[in-house]
């Protein structure tokens, strides 16, 4: 009688059960779990995220194996002397011993040690290379390494020490890739960078960091600067490599760091480093206009000294005998207000925009003396470095 009682209470409690979940079945509310989330050096980061993390990886490991191939290794190359037992004896001994020591340093197989010393970047399929004139300044032999290990000697086809830039020339019957050329002038700083390179030897070297700024002048490292400026290493081998935007174009080659502190990388700009280029490819050298004027920025103090208040302009501080300056009637002392119809801000642009003024060319230089301004004509020279 017990076991029945039993029974019939679980039933009880079975169907109290199943009448409690469908009356609040309606209630229930299917569950979606949160998006999955990736932890990077103990931080979460939403999956959404992650993901943009990653299309940047994949970008950089592209643009990687997009432009390696056409970066080169720079190298200086010395022949090393070995001498054997037969340089010790006296070669006028006999004939015998003499034949034996012009054939051993003649006719024997010669060595040579290799040295990185820096990188450069192929322009065509011609064989003609880009890189820095400080990286073969000093070289006898240059011998240019691809990135498929192919080596070749080169020949210093030209260079400017003005912008520190030279151009090689390697001779060869298989086609070389060219690089992918882009612009430089939309760049913003904080934008994602590469750097290819050999630093220290180690070839096919990649490094990542962001755009610092822009246009930097007044460094002492070459006459005519304006540098990018990037927080991607560039370490002693770099230089002569390209500097990469996101989109996996060439926008500047690096050139060098700074002397006050490590971190801080500069490019030239591709457009400045391509314009160079072709006159070394075309003639071998760079011409450039050229007034003959010492020049400097005009300070407050030195506005005020000239009863100068019209705004900006640049200081003659000398003007050489003979010079297209002195024959367009430029003076010591006269404030240089204008140059071919554009404004002189400072000695920095100023300079620039001589050097890029065709040789020959008749330009209206505007300048401000003794409280009345003039407008002169000067025939632009050529700087002769």
């Amino acid at each position: 009688m017990s076991d029945k009682k039993s029974n019939l209470k679980i039933a009880g409690w079975c169907l109290l059960l199943l009448i409690f979940l469908s009356i609040n079945s309606r209630d229930y509310i299917s569950y979606t779990p949160p998006s999955p989330v990736k932890s990077i050096s103990n931080k979460v980061i939403p999956a959404s995220d992650y993901q943009g993390l990653l299309k940047l990886q994949e970008a950089f490991i592209r643009n990687a194996k997009a432009i390696k191939p056409s970066v080169v290794s720079i190298n200086k190359v010395k022949e090393v002397i070995e001498k054997s037992s037969w340089y010790e004896m006296d070669p006028h001994d006999s004939w015998y011993l003499r034949a034996k020591t012009w054939l051993s340093s003649n006719l024997r197989g010669k060595k040579y040690v290799v040295e990185g010393v820096g990188s450069g970047v192929i322009l065509d399929t011609g064989g003609y290379i880009l890189t820095n004139y400080h990286v073969i300044e000093e070289l006898d032999r240059v011998l240019v390494k691809l990135s498929n290990g192919r080596e070749y000697f080169a020949k210093i086809l030209g260079h400017d020490s003005h912008t520190d830039l030279a151009v090689l020339k390697i001779s060869t019957l298989r086609s070389l890739p060219e690089a992918k050329f882009g612009h430089s002038q939309g760049l913003q700083v904080g934008e994602w960078v590469m750097a290819i390179g050999n630093p220290y030897g180690l070839e096919g070297t990649v490094t990542v960091g962001i755009i610092s700024g822009k246009g930097r002048t007044d460094l002492g490292m070459t006459r005519f600067e304006s540098f990018i400026q990037t927080d991607a290493s560039i370490n002693p081998g770099n230089s002569g490599g390209p500097l990469i935007s996101l989109d996996g174009n060439i926008i500047g080659i690096n050139t060098g760091v700074a002397a006050i502190g490590s971190g801080v990388g500069f490019a030239i700009p591709v457009e400045n480093a391509l314009k160079i280029a072709n006159q070394l490819v075309e003639s071998g050298s760079v011409a450039r206009g050229w007034m003959g004027v010492g020049i400097q920025n005009l300070t407050p103090e030195l506005a005020q000294t000239l009863e100068f208040r019209n705004g900006d302009g640049v200081l003659v501080n000398s003007v050489d005998s003979k010079t297209p300056a002195h024959k367009g009637g430029i003076r010591r002392g006269d404030i240089i207000l204008q140059f071919d119809g554009k404004p002189v801000p400072d000695s920095k642009l100023l300079q620039k925009m001589v050097a890029d003024t065709n040789i020959g060319r008749d330009v209206l230089v505007k300048v401000f003396r003794e409280g009345q301004e003039k407008a002169l004509k000067v025939k632009i020279g050529k700087l002769v470095s």
